[in-house]
């Protein structure tokens, strides 16, 4: 394709789709090509235990500027989650149970500790650079843990109620944990309740749809890209099929762990190029369980590595049944699973409990995803991923994965497409004034 477009963006994620618009609203000749067969990336809705679920991410919060203005943009509303009910939680070789001023009452003072410094360490948690971080940027949560000196029981509980957002305690960096921390004063509690409880009213896919339905961007599916070559005057795209397309800039929204398929010259700097090799350690999932019968509530706390389930929580009731959504810390402990396992799990911590339908996407098998939401190496969050963000001659990239704010959330990808289509634009407007 001999055509000249202005921007060509690269993956049709949260955060593709909306540097798309938000350039082709501004007057630019866009193209957004995507690897898959439909659009969306780590956010998807699917057919799943007689309803349609999202299987990726989902949740959003109104204390996040650029999700909410969106949502309030297109008129979508949020849905609260299910209240009340026990906890139960797995420590120290057995289980517990109690309410959730109990179980909180234990957790509390234990993430105080936790994060006592991340006010300290992120004082303005949109600049990573307003201290000097170097003391914990190799600090892993695991690290962390360790020097808290704790009984193996108070252990258990603390990685417990971080298994939701954790793979392996030795294999994430604290410091994108502290930086969302401080990004919601400080408080673990509240930033995890813009992680994991408000959902979408008709899934992302509405949301997808409302921000696709402003574009003219031009759209190609099913057109995964082999290379990117920045020729200077202009940058050339291939597709697997031999297909090129050639666009003045070009925006690069994929996934960390996909974008080392792709050949990219100019090479891009070392920092950047060690952070594309080492990937984003988060072989994690989502999980949903259909149960019969309406039961009460629940939520289920397990370690990562000590259970195959880990974070687990009604959502909602289903014509007489109930919907549970399940964190998966480690998706090759569940993949295999059929719903008498899941069931054999859940009975540790609910006798009786009757699993009817689970519903399941590796995105660890997925070929244009490789991997779970962005949990930072420790290394990376204040270097690699700076360094990415910045702009690579006429090669810009963006993502939930390399976000300065809220990394691996609906929020971090937004914020981060939205930023690399300023960038751009400002960019091809200085080229057009100097060409005047």
């Amino acid at each position: 394709m001999d055509e000249l477009f202005d921007v060509a963006v690269i993956g049709a994620g949260m955060a593709g789709i909306i540097a798309a618009r938000d350039l082709s609203t501004k007057g630019h000749k866009v193209v957004l090509l995507e690897a898959r067969d439909r659009l969306g990336g780590r956010t998807h809705m699917d057919d799943a235990c007689g309803t349609v679920l999202d299987m990726g991410g989902g949740y959003v919060h109104w204390t996040q500027p650029y999700t909410w203005s969106e949502l309030k943009r297109h008129g979508i509303l949020v849905n609260p989650p299910m209240e009340g009910g026990r906890h139960y939680w797995l420590a120290d070789g057995a289980v517990h149970s109690g309410s959730a001023e109990e179980f909180y009452g234990i957790v509390s003072p234990l993430l105080e500790r936790m994060f006592a410094d991340s006010r300290l360490r992120f004082p303005l948690p949109f600049d990573h650079a307003a201290v000097d971080n170097a003391e914990i940027e190799n600090e892993t949560i695991e690290d962390r843990i360790n020097s808290l000196n704790l009984s193996s029981y108070e252990r258990d509980v603390l990685e417990s109620v971080l298994s939701g957002l954790v793979h392996s305690y030795k294999d994430h960096g604290i410091a994108q944990l502290l930086q969302s921390a401080a990004t919601y004063f400080g408080n673990y509690g509240c930033f995890f309740e813009t992680a994991g409880s408000w959902g979408i009213q008709g899934g992302t896919k509405s949301l997808i749809d409302a921000i696709l339905a402003e574009t003219t961007a031009r759209i190609f599916l099913s057109t995964p890209v082999s290379s990117i070559v920045d020729e200077g005057s202009k940058v050339t795209i291939e597709t697997r099929d031999g297909r090129q397309f050639y666009a003045r800039s070009t925006i690069v929204a994929l996934p960390l762990n996909t974008i080392s398929d792709v050949h990219i010259s100019p090479d891009l700097p070392a920092m950047a190029r060690s952070m594309i090799a080492k990937k984003n350690p988060t072989m994690a999932g989502k999980l949903w369980i259909r149960i019969r019968g309406e039961v009460e509530p629940f939520s289920i706390a397990t370690p990562a590595g000590k259970y195959p389930l880990n974070a687990i929580r009604t959502e909602k009731y289903l014509n007489g049944d109930t919907l549970a959504l399940c964190m998966c810390s480690d998706d090759a402990a569940i993949r295999a699973e059929n719903a008498q396992g899941v069931q054999t799990a859940l009975e540790k911590f609910i006798p009786g409990i009757e699993v009817v339908d689970i519903a399941y996407h590796s995105w660890v098998a997925d070929e244009f995803a490789k991997g779970g939401w962005m949990m930072n190496r420790p290394g990376f969050f204040t270097t690699g991923a700076v360094e990415l963000r910045k702009p690579h001659g006429n090669i810009q990239f963006a993502g939930g994965d390399i976000s300065e704010s809220e990394a691996g959330s609906i929020e971090g990808a937004l914020s981060s497409g939205a930023h690399a289509a300023r960038t751009v634009s400002i960019k091809l407007a200085k080229r057009e004034t100097a060409q005047l």
